[in-house]
């Protein structure tokens, strides 16, 4: 029998067992014999926004941590101002423990939650207990000289680097777990999610699965990674993306890895971790940015709003090989290449001049690594309104782009069954063959030199 009150462990963004502070620090204070209880808060108000393909993978994730823990896991829908709350009150817990978040509606959520715990009724205070981030800096601790927020990567990063992280927390050798009912109505929206039409073929879930890919990706990929990184038709990256989005794997993990490697490959590698915690350091100290320029050099600038070629964008029917085969692959897998997402990016902000917001929302919808602050801010620094102090000039051709990434066409023709006729570097450019569009691929919806020209005279009238 326990000797002491639950502790409860309320997951967000770490679904995993291994390298959990929180989970540790929840253990600790259960004391010898106490128990606890894992609870994951179903909220309407992130799960109806979310999309099909990232509601599937956070189901995917849960149901695989509940089979981790051999059906532990307490599963509730509901307000987490009220959820939270009542499952203190079901086992009489004294202490929440969770990882600390900061993103806006989450540090909003969690105000509304610490309030609502402190009017808990039979209770002599409930403590609040933020231990660790989903990152291996937590945002807001790398700070200028002066104490200022970092607005340029280079400069963070090597701030980054010389503040350090700390070691990866121990994996529990055991947790014993109060034995709580689930949510029938959110076991049932896992379900529905999972069964969804028209869902990509998804990863395998779970931690064991993403330290899996981890010692694959690190035996046979990273030596060549800074090499290999750039080109989409080459599994050279190590897809670890969206374990990493649903904490099934934390960072911290994969740097103390790193820090056994040498070579350029590994040094690459650290700096895409680099720029994923840049982003969320970005988002922190200016949460509009969400959705709003983060710089207002541009304001002025005129958009488009067409909706036809937004919708052939959508689809992968641009007439640009390199652009279609990301979109299509988007559609396809839920996931796409790093150096197509800019490409892609790039042609729907300067090629079809739509403002970033709109493909943004669409990438959110479809990718199952669909991250907030990497993927909206990444779509800023390709549009020219983030983080980059002189982007206007940076159009991306999408040819040149195919030619030089993709050199033999494979991965166009991977995704685009209408081009493998052409031969190498051909399909780049049906335009140039007799039997270019023997296949029926689209005609090119716009000419790209015409509509860079167009980018680069708007964005001198806006600045």
């Amino acid at each position: 029998m326990p000797t002491s009150p639950p502790s409860v462990l309320w997951l967000r963004r770490d679904l995993r067992q291994g390298d959990h502070p929180a989970l540790l620090a929840a253990q600790e204070a259960a004391g010898p014999g106490g128990e606890l209880v894992p609870l994951f808060v179903l909220d309407p108000a992130l799960w109806e926004g979310g999309g099909p393909v990232r509601r599937a993978w956070l189901a995917a994730s849960l149901r695989t941590l509940d089979e981790d823990l051999a059906g532990g896991l307490v599963l509730r829908l509901g307000d987490p101002a009220e959820v939270v709350p009542q499952v203190v009150r079901e086992v009489e817990a004294t202490g929440v423990h969770l990882s600390r978040e900061t993103t806006g509606y989450g540090v909003r959520r969690d105000t509304r939650v610490r309030a609502a715990l402190r009017s808990v009724e039979g209770q002599n205070g409930v403590a609040w207990v933020e231990t660790g981030t989903p990152y291996a800096v937590g945002p807001g601790l790398v700070r200028t000289q002066q104490g200022e927020p970092y607005k340029v990567f280079t400069p963070f990063a090597r701030a980054w680097r010389e503040h350090g992280w700390p070691a990866a927390a121990p994996r529990p050798d055991r947790l014993d777990l109060v034995d709580l009912p689930s949510d029938g109505r959110a076991e049932q929206l896992l379900d529905e999610a999972l069964t969804a039409d028209g869902l990509p073929q998804l990863p395998p879930a779970g931690e064991a699965a993403a330290l899996r890919r981890w010692r694959e990706f690190r035996e046979h990929d990273l030596a060549a990674y800074r090499q290999e990184r750039d080109r989409p038709a080459v599994d050279g990256t190590s897809r670890l993306s969206a374990y990493l989005k649903i904490g099934a794997l934390h960072p911290r993990t994969l740097l103390a890895d790193l820090a056994e490697e040498s070579g350029e490959g590994a040094e690459t590698f650290v700096t895409e971790l680099a720029w994923r915690e840049f982003y969320a350091d970005v988002l922190h100290e200016r949460p509009a940015s969400a959705w709003r320029d983060l710089r207002p050099a541009l304001a002025g600038l005129r958009y488009d709003e067409p909706e036809d070629a937004v919708l052939a964008w959508q689809q992968g029917r641009t007439g640009y090989p390199m652009v279609d085969a990301g979109m299509r692959q988007l559609l396809a897998v839920g996931w796409m290449h790093n150096r197509v997402r800019m490409i892609t990016a790039s042609f729907l902000t300067k090629d079809l001049h739509v403002w970033w917001p709109v493909g943004a929302r669409w990438f959110l919808e479809w990718l199952v690594d669909g991250d907030l602050a990497s993927n909206n801010h990444g779509w800023q620094w390709v549009a020219g309104t983030g983080t980059d102090a002189a982007p206007y000039f940076r159009v991306f051709n999408p040819v040149t782009q195919g030619e030089k990434f993709d050199p033999d066409g494979d991965y166009v023709r991977r995704w685009i069954p209408e081009l493998r006729h052409l031969p190498g570097a051909a399909a780049h450019r049906p335009w140039d063959h007799a039997d270019g569009y023997a296949h029926d691929y689209p005609r090119r919806i716009v000419d790209h030199a015409e509509e860079r020209r167009e980018a680069l005279a708007r964005y001198e009238a806006a600045r």
